[in-house]
């Protein structure tokens, strides 16, 4: 029978290498998650604040047409123009139509 000698084992260096590098991507992926939603959720929280921030403005604005429609109405600008100008209607006979 012949003699067996035993088998050397390889260094497996590169092996290891690998391992090591793949370690590492699966560290910078889960750190690269975390400060996504961590930055998603900021984002999210200011969004939410300038959504409010609108709906205030919305407000303010339709207070401020109503403000307008009430300061604009006919009936005031008239009787300020009578109360504070001085102002009145012309007589039929004051009023010239001048044609183009």
């Amino acid at each position: 029978m012949a003699a067996v000698t035993p088998v050397q084992s390889k260094p497996r260096h590169g092996v290891a290498l690998v391992v090591a590098l793949l370690a590492v991507a699966v560290l910078v992926s889960a750190l690269a998650v975390v400060y996504a939603k961590h930055k998603s959720r900021a984002l999210f929280a200011e969004l939410q604040g300038l959504r409010q921030a609108q709906d205030q403005m919305d407000v303010e604005w339709s207070q401020l047409l109503l403000e307008q429609s009430t300061w604009a109405t006919h009936g005031r600008v008239e009787s300020v123009a009578r109360n504070r100008l001085d102002m009145q209607l012309p007589e039929p006979g004051q009023v010239v139509i001048i044609k183009q």
